[in-house]
């Protein structure tokens, strides 16, 4: 078993569901690790159970980052334990192993590696942060107490081998307090106005808000163009791609009524939407306000798309890395999802991302990643390093 395999298995078996989002027994492995190459790493967070891992976060030109945290796992539907730390059959078995421990061991060898060669990587920063899938107390933190300066930085997420992203849809997700008129179920809809039926009439309107093809601009046009390919393959699903010129939308939780025979005079209900370029989130939340005259709305996080330029230090350095492990020209995309990149990006971190790991299995069930793409990783990590050291 190679190291950087036995190493994610040990990072899965320390187990970090977020929530709670206690991160303690990975942040004391990792710091361990990093102590055992020669490197000081400070742990720190909002809390104890907050851990946040930073080694060289003041004088790195790279900042090589990951999240220790994971999406929970309900183990009575996958073949094997989630937090067993298993490697079987090519893989590493487990929650987060994709998302993102994988990742994480990956830095961590790469580093260690690049010891060995005998590389100074004084200006090689890392950090390895508590809360990612959730939102708070992570990069935040770090950013917010100064632990890490502005530098180039590379996410170690799981990416489309080959692809490394340069970009994000931006983020509105908001909470909606509808009120009705109640009165007696056997008149509705001639009297009383239902709560529940306001709540659906807005998902109608976001679902309409999606058939909305926006124009990203001349300048990320073809990348957009190259991303939608590269989603498509990695999905093997002909015409995904669309979403990353659409809002997309989940109405992830709603929760109303009070009996089947009473017109329901409260719902609450709350939406994720991600947004491409060319949408402005100030103008997605007037547009829901209009919409949902009957509702408070809560917004829990809004921010615009992201992009680190095509051009930047960073996208080309790691493009060269990719390239030189597989032989193939890299092919910088722009992604679906939101990630610490976009934070990053705010605080002057020209930011990309590039990691190991199985896309459909991100939050699945029997989440796994194979080993042959860690080692590849590491190779390619190792070429970033070289590039800065």
């Amino acid at each position: 078993m190679t190291g950087v395999a036995r190493l994610a298995a040990d990072l899965i078996a320390c187990r970090s569901e977020n929530p709670p989002g206690d991160t303690r027994d990975c942040a004391e492995l990792v710091r361990d690790r990093l102590a055992a190459l020669g490197l000081r790493a400070d742990v720190a967070g909002e809390s104890t159970e907050r851990a946040n891992v930073v080694a060289n976060g003041l004088s790195a030109d790279l900042l090589l980052c990951g999240h220790l945290d994971v999406v929970p796992a309900l183990g009575e539907t996958w073949s094997f334990d989630p937090f067993g730390g298993e490697v079987r059959d090519g893989y590493v078995l487990g929650r987060g192993a994709t998302d993102m421990k994988g990742g994480c061991a990956a830095l961590i060898a790469a580093v260690a590696e690049a010891i060995e060669r005998g590389r100074d990587i004084g200006h090689i920063g890392l950090a390895f942060v508590c809360d990612e899938e959730t939102g708070g107390g992570g990069i935040e933190y770090l950013l917010r107490e100064k632990m890490l300066c502005p530098c180039d930085c590379l996410i170690a997420e799981p990416t489309p081998a080959g692809a490394p992203c340069i970009g994000q849809k931006g983020l509105f997700r908001a909470r909606f307090h509808f009120t009705g008129e109640p009165g007696h179920a056997s008149l509705y809809p001639a009297r009383g106005v239902s709560a529940v039926m306001e709540a659906v009439a807005l998902i109608e309107h976001v679902r309409r808000l999606h058939e909305r093809v926006h124009d990203p601009g001349p300048e990320l046009a073809p990348v957009i163009a190259d991303s939608e390919r590269v989603l498509e393959a990695a999905f093997d699903a002909p015409g995904i791609g669309s979403v990353l010129r659409r809002i997309s939308y989940n109405p992830g939780r709603i929760e109303g009524g009070e009996k089947a025979n009473i017109v329901a005079e409260r719902c609450e209900l709350e939406l994720d939407l991600r947004l491409p370029w060319g949408c402005d989130p100030a103008l997605v939340a007037t547009d829901l306000r209009a919409h949902a005259s009957r509702a408070e709305m809560e917004c829990m996080s809004a921010s615009a798309p992201s992009c680190t330029p095509p051009s930047a230090r960073i996208v080309s350095r790691i493009a060269a890395a990719v390239e030189a492990v597989r032989g193939v020209p890299a092919v910088p995309i722009v992604q679906w999802a939101a990630s610490d990149a976009r934070a990053l990006r705010l605080a002057n971190f020209p930011t990309v991302e590039y990691g190991p790991g199985e896309l459909a299995r991100i939050h699945a069930i029997d989440e796994r990643v194979p080993v042959a793409a860690l080692e590849e990783a590491v190779a390619i990590f190792g070429r970033l390093i070289d590039a800065y050291a």
